[in-house]
């Protein structure tokens, strides 16, 4: 996602500027160590460097707010996709301390999840995505948010989608992964349905190619 390179593992934001107004306890935020990063992620001691150099350039106060995560997410999509919604519920699932801001941390650990994890770590990641409010649940409302802000990702890729597209894709997902008909959908249901339903597993994991 960033250009990368050779970097230090620790850095001091307190001169930065863009976080002067965020408040003491974000102004000298370090990241993890080195080791502890290692042992969280599934990247070297040397991918952690190249991929924090990366991060440190394009994000020099060691933070990222949601607004300069969008810009920066934009430009991985060709002109004119709408790239801004799906970007918000990227971000929230990745700030995981609902802080409002993105740690390095916070970002290599679900860059390690979205690029190495297991299948079942990835499916985890995308329930969390599409269960925007954080009960533990996906609703109707939930998923059809998440597969519209799918499709404006998409763009000119797609300009026939609708929304009957949509509400007909949604309650194709739906209709299979809410085995009890209750009304929602459970991480376990999720992770069952994907397990075994490659072509349902295919479409929730578009995070493949849109992270």
């Amino acid at each position: 996602m960033f250009h990368i390179d050779e970097c230090r593992t620790h850095y001091d934001v307190s001169q930065d500027s863009e976080v002067e107004d965020l408040g003491e306890h974000h102004q000298r935020y370090k990241p993890d160590s080195l080791g502890a990063l290692c042992r969280a992620t599934r990247f070297s001691e040397a991918e952690i460097k190249k991929i924090y150099r990366g991060f440190k350039a394009e994000c020099p106060t060691g933070v990222v707010k949601e607004d300069t995560f969008k810009l920066i997410y934009a430009q991985f999509f060709p002109q004119g996709a709408n790239t801004s919604q799906y970007a918000h519920y990227v971000f929230n699932t990745l700030d995981q301390d609902n802080s409002g801001l993105l740690s390095f941390d916070e970002f290599v650990t679900g860059l390690s999840i979205l690029s190495r994890g297991s299948l079942e770590e990835k499916l985890r990641w995308t329930f969390s995505l599409y269960d925007i409010n954080g009960d533990g649940y996906i609703t109707r409302e939930e998923m059809t948010d998440i597969v519209s802000a799918i499709y404006d990702l998409m763009g000119k890729l797609d300009p026939c989608v609708d929304e009957d597209t949509v509400k007909e894709k949604v309650d194709r997902i739906f209709q299979k992964m809410d085995v009890n008909k209750d009304g929602v959908v459970t991480l376990e249901e999720f992770l069952e349905c994907c397990n075994n339903d490659e072509d349902i597993s295919r479409s929730m994991t578009v995070f493949d190619s849109s992270f």
